[in-house]
């Protein structure tokens, strides 16, 4: 009497790892948005480093790729180790390190110090990201892209509100307010808990079952596999070097080129960011819907007409050009993640570790270089010159149909 129990418990069981849990992917997205917005307060002060600490655009390089460079380094090791040993607690105390971070960037009055404050904010990163992002796909059912999209665009909804924050409090304030948005860490730190015994208790049981389901993924030959990974690690290059060129230098070519203040640049850099956040926010369901290779070749190749016009444009023009690129380009990434997770099932911390762990590291080397570059030849025929990158979008042509292969 008891043995029909057993298999209709199981099928419950299963049922509910295809429901899509909102819940825990909209406070992961939250928490995504607070990291990032406290991340992204160190590049919108550069104007004010510069000037406070006399810094050099290679300087200003230097920080960027001490923060990157740490997340990029630790972020695949943390998702490796997540991947063997799940350790859902680590979600909350990651955010000790930003919070130290952002006190020591506060009350740095040394250019060592400041480089310090990036090393730490960059560990923050390491943890929060893989662990989020395998807590995003716990979470998302059979909606992989949706719940990839929600969960970055809390992380590019914070990048936007990070330059707004600036221009309205630390620009007012100066350096030292930085310690007044590191109280947010604890907000997060609180919400991460309970994050985190759900994913204890609910979201391994999940991820292992979606990573046993043969029909999720296509089954492609080791080679195959490896080529593949190369070409997103490429378009991820070319993704993530054109937008440090933005993020990192875009206030300063308006400065320069446009004469703005430092707060009406801002405002400029917050228009992009927020563009990028609604881009990352179509990428995923549309992948979801077309398939992800189409939207990884649209958004990557067909950002280019716009790349190529902006060096020449006018303010006028500057500012919605700007915009349709972040809109573009952004929609890639979300994609390119869930394609990757796809390719190498059961590793979803180790791909997620990698793939954000790439994206803050070519941050960090394209801000060093691109900032060496404009001290030698100006920071006009640097943007000429980064425009031209996003043409590497078209080994996207060479990805394998990884959807076609999983449907038949």
């Amino acid at each position: 009497m008891d043995e029909p129990v057993v298999p209709r418990r199981t099928e419950r069981a299963v049922s509910r790892t295809d429901d899509t849990v909102f819940a825990v992917i909209l406070a992961i997205s939250f928490c995504h948005l607070l990291n990032d917005m406290m991340q992204a307060l160190l590049p919108a002060i550069y104007p004010d480093l510069k000037t406070d600490f006399g810094l050099s655009f290679g300087q200003i390089g230097i920080v960027t790729l001490v923060y990157q460079l740490t997340a990029s380094i630790l972020q695949p090791l943390v998702g490796l180790y997540a991947d063997r040993r799940p350790t859902p607690l680590a979600l909350p105390g990651g955010t000790v390190f930003t919070l130290a971070g952002l006190v020591v960037i506060a009350f740095a009055h040394h250019y060592l110090l400041l480089l310090g404050g990036a090393m730490l904010l960059g560990v923050g990163s390491s943890v929060f990201h893989p662990e989020s992002s395998r807590v995003a796909r716990m979470a998302a059912g059979g909606r992989h892209g949706l719940a990839q999209s929600l969960f970055q665009v809390g992380g590019n909804a914070g990048q936007a509100l990070g330059p707004l924050a600036a221009a309205l409090v630390v620009v007012r304030w100066g350096q030292s307010s930085l310690a007044f948005f590191a109280l947010l860490a604890l907000l997060s730190a609180a919400i991460l808990w309970q994050v985190g015994t759900w994913y204890k208790h609910h979201g391994l049981a999940r991820l292992s079952v979606g990573a046993a389901h043969p029909s999720w993924h296509a089954r492609l030959p080791p080679g195959a596999v490896r080529r593949a990974m190369g070409v997103l690690l490429t378009l991820v290059f070319s993704k993530y070097v054109y937008l440090a060129s933005l993020t990192s230098y875009f206030t300063f070519y308006l400065i320069h080129r446009f004469g703005l203040s430092v707060r009406d640049a801002q405002l400029e850099l917050f228009a992009f960011s927020a563009a990028v956040a609604a881009g990352t926010m179509l990428g995923g369901p549309l992948g979801d819907r077309i398939g992800r290779k189409r939207v990884i070749w649209i958004s990557i190749a067909g950002t280019l007409p716009f790349t190529l016009a902006l060096p020449y444009a006018s303010l006028f023009w500057t500012g919605p050009l700007v915009v349709v690129v972040g809109l573009i380009l952004a929609s890639a990434f979300p994609a390119i993640v869930v394609f990757a997770q796809e390719l190498v099932p059961g590793q979803v911390g180790m791909v997620s570790g990698i793939f954000f762990g790439l994206a803050f590291g070519l941050g960090g080397l394209g801000a060093a270089g691109l900032g060496a570059l404009a001290d030698a030849i100006g920071i006009e025929r640097v943007y000429r010159l980064c425009s031209f990158l996003p043409l590497i979008g078209l080994l996207a042509a060479f990805l394998p149909d990884i959807e076609r292969r999983a449907s038949a």
